[in-house]
């Protein structure tokens, strides 16, 4: 009997295996690093060890983590995902010392390792599989074709080449990143379905052969070939298909001996033809949709199978209802999927009805790895909560999970909020007609090298819930709320309306930067009856009819709407059911910028060099990659914006802060003339 877990890993999924030991009565050890010593991971646990190093790396030592289990007196390490979650050397070390590993032997975990390995496996067990192939002897009969880590996953070290005149960068681009991000630079391509599903398998095996396969889900909804949204059970399968794919998940895990749970991953055509694509031997993050509609505690059955219990015979329950998970990134879509970092100021999901575990009704879920406080770096994967919603069926659960983020309170770091709202009620997707090209087809590239329309906007799915009208609504809300708050703290005086006058004054002004980079004015004018709304732009007929420091009724066309207002470390958070808006203040009197040599590139985000790909001096084309910067678990390609000649470029692993230089291109200078004509 397992009597306390370490579980090797942080953030939302430490907190989630952490919560299943506490209802079985178990103890808990946590491990982090420096850059987590305060997270809610390590405040939750009953005891934790702290590891050497700041950053991922802390979490990837498997010695470190044995010396840990021991030193805090854990008889059993669970590794949540990533990290060294299928990493066979990991489950051998905790074995080895004694301990109860939560997953499936090191020898199933070695067996789909390799992702070539896995499929001639696969292939040998009579499960459908998509070839292969070399990258040297890729034609142009197999393309479009999907460079792919041979190691590893979560999206990194994969490239979609259409042309094999682009073939050789990728597969040497993909390389890099995966030798990088795994430790293996090993490669190979697999044929590309340009509309495909990712449909997959969620698997429970126990040590007596018994294996389930407890229903599906689909993952299309995918950026840089990784997942945004999840549901199951997926919808619109052929019940053939459907009960193909149960039997291909069953026959994969009895082929190597599987215990514990699993995730077979599979690629289904616009033709209904599955491929498989590989196994992920540990918990998935999507797994809460499967607890909700199934009524499982996975993690429990991790727990309750690595102490040798057998899975019931009558085998696993149906599915009730549908569930849809959204993950939350600190990321702008608008951007090229920048990562963003900061310290949360406020988490608040109000339509929530449980945490970690399934709702005790058709509801809202959240499972987070944020709460007020946390401080969000560049070190980790930016992945901040997952908020699922389970519903009588699809309509249900997608209207719930569409409310439920609409209505969150997410303050002091920006996320993929909207993006998610508008997905979720998008007609393509709400009709179940996504594929994993989604995202890319409604504009939003799948490595951000895109993101903009023609009129340089950014596309319909990326722009913020809150229109124009809305913000300027906003803006005025924060500014009678920061005039009240003025008023609330005069020295005397105080008890007058705010700007109290005898006579009617001129408006005052306040400026903000509005969600997309705009100036945004809002404008008031003080009589004696207080703060009177002053029209700048069309927001409409406004009156006040109610002013607080923290929130602010307006009768905007004859209806009352209410303006939720709090303030963070330079900007105001405007929240109310325009759309929930960050506003920045400016000041009236702004520092001059420090200029900078045009064809300059500053840094958007803190992070490391991890590719240089031109020197001092070399000419380059405007668009050629000049380098890549990786944070939070992302690369990100730094391209030439202009045509020109390189005077000035970072080094491969430099570490770099928000508007450092790394690069500078001088631009070519105009032609003459006589070359002009």
């Amino acid at each position: 009997m397992i009597g306390t877990v370490l579980v090797a890993n942080r953030g939302e999924i430490a907190r989630r295996a952490m919560r299943t030991c506490r209802d079985m009565g178990l103890g808990t050890v946590a491990v982090y690093a420096a850059a987590d010593a305060g997270a809610p991971h390590v405040r939750e646990a009953d005891a934790a060890v702290p590891l050497e190093g700041g950053g991922a790396a802390a979490y990837l030592r498997p010695e470190a983590l044995v010396e840990a289990a021991e030193r805090a007196g854990a008889d059993a390490v669970h590794p949540g995902y990533g990290f060294l979650s299928e990493s066979a050397a990991f489950a051998r070390a905790v074995v080895k010392a004694g301990l109860t590993w939560i997953g499936p032997p090191a020898e199933a975990i070695e067996a789909m390792g390799s992702k070539t390995a896995a499929k001639a496996l696969a292939e040998r067990a009579g499960v459908p599989v998509s070839a292969a192939l070399d990258p040297g002897r890729v034609t142009a009969g197999d393309l479009p074709v999907l460079v792919k880590a041979s190691a590893g996953g979560g999206g990194r070290g994969m490239r979609i080449v259409r042309d094999l005149v682009g073939l050789e960068a990728a597969a040497e681009s993909a390389r890099a990143e995966a030798a990088a991000a795994f430790g293996d630079p090993a490669v190979f391509c697999e044929p590309y379905v340009e509309h495909g599903r990712h449909v997959e398998v969620q698997v429970l095996a126990d040590a007596h052969g018994t294996v389930w396969a407890v229903g599906d889900r689909d993952c299309s909804v995918q950026r840089r070939h990784q997942k945004v949204v999840e549901e199951a059970p997926a919808p619109g399968l052929d019940p053939a298909l459907r009960e193909r794919l149960h039997e291909a998940a069953r026959r994969m895990a009895g082929a190597i001996g599987y215990t514990g749970a699993g995730t077979a991953e599979f690629l289904v055509g616009a033709d209904g033809t599955p491929a498989f694509l590989e196994m992920n031997t540990r918990l998935q993050v999507e797994h809460p949709v499967t607890e909700c509609v199934t009524g499982l505690d996975l993690v429990e059955w991790q727990l309750r199978i690595a102490e040798g219990e057998a899975l019931p015979p009558e085998g696993p329950p149906a599915p009730r209802g549908h569930a849809v998970q959204a993950r939350l990134y600190a990321e702008d879509p608008a951007a090229g999927w920048r990562p963003h970092s900061g310290t949360v100021a406020r988490f608040d999901v109000p339509a929530a009805r449980a945490r970690f575990t399934v709702p005790d009704g058709f509801g809202v879920r959240v499972d987070s790895g944020v709460e007020e406080g946390t401080r969000v770096g560049v070190e980790f994967d930016p992945m901040l909560a997952k908020v699922i919603a389970w519903g009588r069926n699809r309509d249900d659960a997608l209207r719930r999970l569409s409310a439920a983020l609409a209505g969150a309170r997410l303050h002091g770091v920006g996320a993929n909020r909207d993006l998610l709202v508008r997905v979720l009620r998008h007609p393509v997707f709400t009709a179940g007609d996504m594929h994993i090209r989604f995202l890319a087809e409604q504009g939003l590239d799948d490595h951000g090298t895109g993101g903009r329309t023609a009129q340089g906007r950014p596309p319909e799915l990326a722009l913020p819930l809150a229109d124009e009208r809305a913000v300027r609504l906003s803006a005025l809300a924060a500014a009678l709320a920061e005039a009240e708050r003025n008023r609330e703290r005069a020295p005397v005086l105080g008890g007058l309306p705010a700007g109290w006058r005898n006579l009617p004054s001129a408006p005052h002004t306040r400026r903000y930067r509005g969600p997309s980079g705009e100036e945004v004015e809002a404008a008031y004018a003080s009589g004696r009856g207080g703060p009177v709304p002053v029209p700048v732009g069309d927001t409409g007929r406004v009156v006040l009819r109610g002013a607080a420091p923290d929130r602010v009724e307006l009768l905007v066309d004859g209806v009352l709407r209410a303006f939720e207002v709090a303030r963070g470390a330079g900007a105001v958070y405007v929240d109310s059911v325009l759309g929930p808006v960050a506003l920045e203040p400016l000041d009236r009197f702004p520092e001059r910028e420090a200029a900078h040599t045009p064809g300059t590139l500053l840094a958007p985000m803190p992070g490391t060099v991890t590719r240089v790909a031109a020197c001092a001096g070399e000419r380059v084309e405007e668009g050629r990659p000049l380098l890549w910067l990786e944070a939070m678990k992302m690369e990100h390609e730094i391209s030439a914006p202009v045509s020109g000649t390189v005077s000035e470029v970072a080094a491969e692993g430099a570490r770099t802060d928000t508007g450092t230089v790394l690069a500078v291109v001088e631009p070519d200078g105009p032609p003459d003339p006589q070359e002009r004509a």
